[in-house]
């Protein structure tokens, strides 16, 4: 899967410590994935805010990249440099929108890779994306946000025709294009639910709504 696989995301140390630089780096490509999506009034600003929410971590890790050499670092230095304000700050809040939009990605892919979907409907990802954004994005949006997504799914792709935008439109057999899918989803999943878990130790996370 050229589109998720090219850039590689670093294995999880054991610690659980992950490198700033190197996760930055390798999510930077990601955001590309919404365009699959189509859909552009919807897809478009998650896409924006993946991106922005990047560039805001990477201008915080550029100011010093010794001192916020690791994710964990940022959160403990922000907290102690904001006080009262974090974690509705800074890279903190940044890093706290951004894996809320990889979670929608890889619960999509996730719910692709094992077989989920609408047995009379079986090339529709409606199933797929409804199931994502309920778990990863919609208790945190308002009211009109979840209309527009629920009205979105309508519109999305063909199964079929979102795994052949993920390898950039090279003609691949499904079971290969899964198989690509599960690889990156074992690869990121571990690092994704490190940042969560960061997220809950530290009390960081934050309920209120988009």
């Amino acid at each position: 899967m050229a589109l998720l696989l090219e850039h590689e995301f670093k294995p999880l140390p054991a610690d659980k410590q992950i490198e700033t630089l190197p996760f930055l780096e390798a999510v930077a490509h990601l955001p590309p994935f919404f365009d699959c999506l189509g859909t552009p009034i919807v897809y478009s600003p998650v896409k924006a805010d993946l991106t922005g929410n990047i560039k805001k971590i990477r201008a915080v890790y550029d100011s010093n990249p010794a001192k916020f050499k690791t994710l964990q670092n940022i959160l403990e230095v922000e907290k102690e440099l904001h006080g009262s304000a974090w974690p509705k700050t800074g890279a903190t809040l940044a890093l706290m929108w951004l894996k809320r939009g990889l979670k929608f990605v890889l619960v999509l892919l996730q719910s692709i890779s094992d077989g989920e979907r609408d047995e009379e409907h079986p090339n529709l990802i409606r199933v797929n994306a409804m199931k994502a954004y309920e778990i990863a994005l919609k208790k945190y949006h308002g009211w009109m946000l979840q209309k527009l997504f629920m009205g979105s799914v309508y519109a999305l792709p063909y199964k079929s025709d979102l795994l052949k935008a993920l390898e950039k439109g090279r003609e691949v057999k499904e079971e290969e294009s899964i198989e690509k899918i599960h690889q990156f989803l074992t690869r990121v999943t571990p690092i994704l639910d490190a940042i969560y878990e960061m997220y809950t130790k530290m009390n960081a996370e934050l309920s209120y709504k988009a």
